[in-house]
C-alpha cells in the first residue's frame, strides 16, 4: 500500500500528468465532434457510433486515449529515472520490482478512469454535435442489442487503453527515457497488428472487423484502400457476432504474447541493473 501511495503522490505532483489529461480530453472531444459532423445521413450504425465515442483517427498508432495513457506511463517511469526516490544502493531487486508493479497498478487504474472519462465526454459531444440528418434513436433510446454490441466494443477499447498505459511504463523501463519509450510505443502497433493478423490466419481465425476499427493504424490502411484484397472489413449497420471472437483463447494469446514478452524483458533487465 505504501508503494501505491508513493506512486499516487508522485504522479499527482507532476504538472505533465495534468497537461496530458487535459490534452487527451480536449483532443478527444474535438475529434469526436469532427467525426459526428462527417457521419452520413440515415440511421447511426453501432460501428460508426463506436468510432465516434473512441475518437478513432485513421493512421494514428493508437486511439487518443491510449496514446495519453501510454504517455502517462512513460512520464511516470521517466520521472523516477531522473529523480529517484531512493539511492541506487538502497534499491534491491525485489524493491525495484515492487516499485514497477506499483507503477503498473496506478497507471492501470488511471488508464481505466481516462477511458471512462473520454467515453462519457464523447457521448455528450455526440449527443449535441450529431447532425439532424443522422438518426441515433437506436442508441440513445436504449435499444438493448445495440447497447450490448457497443458495450463489447467499448470494453475492448478500455482494455487497449490499459495495455497502452502498461506498455508505456515497460518500454520506458527498458530504455530509461520517456521520449524513447513513447517512440517505441508508437512503433509497436504498426509492427504487431500485421503480425497478429498473420498469426490468427494461421489458425483460421480472422481478426474481427470491429477490432480492426479500434486499431487506428490498420483501420487507416483499410480507409485508404491499401490493404490486400479480401482483407478489408465490411462495415455493416451494427457490430456482428464476430466480435465475440475477442474472447477466444487464440485471439487472447496472440494479443497478450507481446505484452508478456515485454514484461519478461523488463524483469530480466532489472535483474542486471543496480537502479530502477
Amino acid at each position: 500500500m505504501r508503494v501505491l501511495a508513493y506512486e499516487l503522490r508522485r504522479l499527482r505532483g507532476l504538472r505533465s500528468t495534468w497537461c496530458v489529461l487535459a490534452a487527451v480530453l480536449l483532443g478527444d472531444a474535438a475529434v469526436a465532434a469532427v467525426i459526428a459532423h462527417q457521419l452520413p445521413s440515415g440511421t447511426l450504425s453501432v460501428s460508426a457510433a463506436v468510432r465516434s465515442l473512441t475518437a478513432i483517427v485513421p493512421l494514428l498508432p493508437l486511439p487518443i486515449a491510449a496514446l495519453g495513457a501510454g504517455a502517462l506511463g512513460a512520464l511516470s517511469y521517466g520521472h523516477e529515472v531522473r529523480h529517484p526516490g531512493l539511492a541506487a544502493s538502497q534499491v534491491a531487486y525485489r524493491r525495484r520490482i515492487g516499485l514497477l508493479a506499483g507503477k503498473l497498478a496506478v497507471i492501470g487504474l488511471l488508464a481505466v478512469a481516462l477511458a471512462v472519462a473520454t467515453i462519457v465526454l464523447d457521448v455528450v459531444v455526440l449527443r449535441f454535435a450529431l447532425p439532424l440528418r443522422v438518426d441515433a434513436g437506436q442508441l440513445f433510446a436504449g435499444d438493448v442489442p445495440s447497447l450490448l454490441a457497443a458495450g463489447r466494443a467499448l470494453a475492448v477499447f478500455g482494455a487497449l487503453v490499459v495495455l497502452a498505459g502498461w506498455s508505456g511504463v515497460l518500454t520506458t523501463s527498458l530504455v530509461r527515457s520517456a521520449a524513447a519509450g513513447m517512440l517505441i510505443l508508437c512503433a509497436l502497433p504498426a509492427l504487431l497488428e500485421p503480425a497478429l493478423v498473420l498469426a490468427l490466419r494461421q489458425v483460421g481465425r480472422p481478426l474481427p472487423d470491429q477490432v480492426r476499427e479500434l486499431l487506428p493504424f490498420q483501420y487507416g490502411l483499410d480507409w485508404l484502400g491499401v490493404t490486400p484484397q479480401g482483407t478489408a472489413p465490411t462495415l455493416g449497420p451494427a457490430l456482428s457476432p464476430e466480435l465475440q471472437s475477442v474472447l477466444q483463447p487464440v485471439f487472447l494469446a496472440a494479443s497478450l504474447a507481446p505484452a508478456a514478452a515485454l514484461l519478461v524483458a523488463c524483469l530480466v533487465v532489472q535483474a542486471r541493473r543496480r537502479a530502477l
